[in-house]
């Protein structure tokens, strides 16, 4: 084609562009201001304005701009693009954007293309009953929500994990960009893998400012920050102005030349540089606002009350010249009408933002994996390993379909998950040398010292429909508490829109955990992150605590296997006893909790009138998490060697959801089974993996809560034994036996002496490992006996 053609062409296109841009600015502009008069067919009114102005403008034309652009190209190309909105303020952008694309209408049909979908688009924004000033799963197209900034690059890039031909642009505010997880983010090159996976296009908006100060990479000088991007693998392309006219020209031209080099193999970037709150007020009362950060919010306050004001934002509105963009019954003009991609190719439609492009899951059966257990305690093995082989297993039966990943910051073998690399290796594009072990171009396994990025890469693999799991340190999971957070309440709002599918749950395996990290000591203990899940909407929130390996292989496959949730397993990899054959497991494990009749004494008899357990039970000995089951077991060995004859129930819980009441939590038992299991007027002692206050807060409502009394982790941790951890703590056989006593009414008049040989047996202990180093043998090597 000839040049003048191709000129008169770009042209042609780019006022189509730019005004579909005055259209989405004006859309979202109205969305921060209007109630009523959405097309300003009439003068300005103050009842026409909002009385509470919520929303944010700064950000939105860079959004809107962005928006535009890429529609085009796709055009263009009829490219496969998912858009991932960095800056958490953008939403009335895109609204803007996907009600033009008519999406927003199909979607929503009572906001429909016309001056009433006008006027509930408008009134909608940040009202009561309306939507949120963020980007909600109420927006189609999206699955970030940017509520909380820092996590776009990663969704990005875990989206494009395995989905080969998509192209995920990914606009990043430079707010955003001075947060640790997105400053991590920028590794990316390090692992995507050009010809297995989709593209990440990074483009990274500079206009200058936050809420009220500079941003650091806007002041960089700018071949500093090149050298930065550069050198994380990526190739910068710089796009600036202010004038409308050539900035769309240098965008087209850069995104043209993104484009082509991604086909080529390689990794682009933009950064654009436009000013804050451009095509805004460019002073209000005399103080510059557009280019500056008093353009981030609400750029006119007060126009409600203010005639000045209200007259300046008419002006402002008027600019975008909306009878151009609009006709007479509120649709957009011919000029805008079409100017975006068809059905299937919008970015507001892209089914994979929406869970529509799930690929199943292939399990191997857990009986294939399970540990044999003769008898309850008689061998001992690493449940994690057993996992392990789990995993290998569903690593292969899905190799072709490309849609499981595990995610681990460096600790996929020590934490006994090591079976997996018989058959994939650790992610790594950079250079390898002689000894690496495992390293992969293809590998199914991403290790990265970052649990931000093991997190925001597993949260975009889900959110467009495959599967994965997270194995980390329990104490260090905490470090990604907000981006769960953000995550659960995600998931939440999603399952009420219906044309969202429920995606593949989050998946947590925290093991190393508090009770095994005696060699680390107290920086490493922290069972807290449970307690953070459970904070979180009973709808999505579950948290397991599998005894034995046979139940962690349930459990697991189980969570596998779920939607819509987040899942929390906790387990530890070192060997300790098994006590359940595998469908004894899957029993139990589907029960949630229950009696362990083969541990307990009791023979299954409460006390009849529920109040002394003289007729019955004596005591319950309940217990959630591996090391407090073994404790627990062992305690009932030495209760039964000091008193024979004594009652006791042993009940140990999986999900300990189970025991709240069924109308706090899905999960939740009524109180006639609870109290079947835990007899009213028995006392009962808990040991229990976490904070002991999570289960009187699961349970303040429950009939005999004024008997149930709970040792857990009391921030009491150091290098030590694995025993004195538990003494420590309070959760040690000795001590839980003590606690057990205290309570039984029938052994008052011994408690003196069956006191005084507990506390001996402690000092025992005491002095031993302070000589030795280590525990007791009988401690060390205990094992249950019937």
């Amino acid at each position: 084609m000839p040049a003048r053609f191709a000129y008169a062409e770009r042209s042609h296109e780019l006022a189509r562009v730019d005004a579909w841009w005055r259209a989405a600015n004006y859309l979202a502009a109205g969305q921060i201001y209007l109630l009523d008069n959405p097309l300003l067919r009439e003068p300005l009114a103050p009842e026409h304005v909002k009385p509470r102005l919520l929303g944010h403008w700064g950000t939105v034309p860079g959004v809107t701009l962005t928006y535009a652009h890429l529609n085009r190209v796709i055009m263009r190309t009829s490219g496969n693009v998912l858009f991932v909105c960095g800056p958490g303020h953008g939403a009335a952008g895109l609204n803007a954007a996907t009600w033009l694309e008519g999406t927003y209408s199909e979607c929503y049909p009572e906001v429909g293309q016309d001056l009433d979908g006008l006027r509930r688009l408008f009134r909608q924004f940040s009202f009561p009953g309306g939507v949120p000033s963020h980007a909600s799963p109420h927006v189609p197209g999206s699955f970030h929500e940017g509520g909380e900034l820092g996590y776009a690059l990663a969704h990005a890039t875990g989206a494009a994990l395995d989905n080969p031909g998509l192209v995920v642009a990914c606009l990043i505010g430079d707010g955003e960009a001075e947060t640790g997880p997105l400053a991590a983010s920028w590794h990316a090159p390090a692992f995507l893998d050009p010809a297995g996976d989709g593209a990440v296009l990074p483009i990274l908006h500079l206009n200058g400012y936050k809420i009220a100060n500079p941003t650091v990479l806007s002041r960089l000088p700018r071949a500093d920050l090149t050298a930065l991007l550069t050198g994380h693998g990526w190739e910068p392309i710089e796009v600036e102005g202010d004038d409308p006219a050539a900035v769309h020209e240098a965008y087209a031209v850069a995104l043209d030349d993104c484009f082509d080099r991604i086909a080529r193999g390689r990794r682009p970037m933009i950064v654009l540089r436009t000013p804050k709150g451009w095509t805004g007020p460019a002073t209000v009362d005399g103080m510059p606002v557009e280019g500056t950060w008093r353009s981030h919010q609400v750029p006119i306050s007060g126009a409600r009350h203010d005639p000045q004001r209200l007259l300046q934002l008419e002006e402002w509105l008027r600019s975008y010249r909306p009878a151009e963009l609009f006709d007479a019954d509120g649709k957009p003009a011919p000029l805008i009408r079409d100017w975006h991609p068809r059905a299937g190719l919008r970015m507001s439609a892209q089914p994979g933002a929406h869970g529509q492009l799930q690929r199943g899951l292939r399990l191997p059966d857990v009986r294939e994996h399970a540990v044999a257990v003769p008898a309850p305690g008689e061998r001992s093995a690493e449940s994690t390993r057993a996992l392990g082989g789990y995993l290998r297993d569903a690593l292969t039966r899905n190799a072709g379909a490309r849609n499981l990943l595990l995610f681990a910051p460096d600790e996929q073998a020590s934490n006994r998950l090591d079976d997996v690399f018989e058959v994939t290796g650790r992610r790594w594009r950079l250079a390898t040398e002689p000894g690496d072990d495992h390293l992969s171009t293809e590998g199914r396994v991403f290790e990265v010292l970052s649990e931000h990025l093991c997190q925001g890469w597993l949260e975009g693999y889900l959110l467009t429909g495959r599967h994965g799991l997270f194995s980390s340190y329990e104490a260090f999971t905490h470090l990604v508490d907000s981006m769960v957070a953000q995550h659960a309440k995600w998931l939440h709002l999603a399952a009420e829109v219906p044309w969202r599918r429920p995606v593949p749950s989050l998946n947590y395996l925290l093991t190393s955990h508090v009770w095994r990290q005696d060699h680390n000591g107290a920086s490493h203990q922290d069972p807290g992150f449970i307690d953070h899940i459970l904070s979180k909407r009973p709808e999505v929130a579950r948290v397991y605590l599998p005894p034995d390996a046979n139940c962690l292989l349930h459990v697991a496959d189980h969570c596998l296997r779920s939607r819509g949730l987040v899942n929390v397993i906790v387990a530890g990899k070192q060997p300790e006893p098994q006590y359940l054959d595998i469908d004894a497991a899957r029993a139990h494990c589907e029960q949630g909790l229950g009696v362990w009749q083969w541990a307990s004494t009791d023979n299954g008899t409460a006390d009849p009138d529920g109040t002394d357990g003289m007729d019955g039970t004596d005591v319950v000995l309940a217990c959630a998490g591996d090391v407090p089951t073994q404790e627990t077991l062992a305690t009932v060995g030495v209760l039964r060697g000091l008193v024979p004859d004594l009652r006791i129930r042993v009940v140990n819980v999986v999900d300990i959801t189970r025991l709240c009441a069924p109308e706090r939590h899905p999960h939740g038992i009524g109180d006639r089974d609870y109290t079947a299991i835990f007899p009213g007027g028995v006392p009962v002692i808990f040991a229990f993996h976490g904070y002991p206050w999570l289960i009187h807060e699961l349970t303040y409502n429950r009939p005999g809560h004024g008997d149930l009394h709970v040792r857990g982790f009391r921030e009491n941790g150091t290098t030590t034994t694995p025993f004195d951890m538990c003494v420590l703590n309070g959760i040690d056989r000795f001590g839980l036996a003590l606690a057990a006593l205290e309570r039984i009414p029938r052994v008052a008049g011994r408690l003196g002496h069956l006191r005084q040989h507990l506390l001996g047996e402690l000092a025992r202990h005491h002095d031993h490992i302070r000589r030795e180093g280590e525990d007791l043998p009988e401690i060390r090597d205990w094992r249950w006996r019937p």
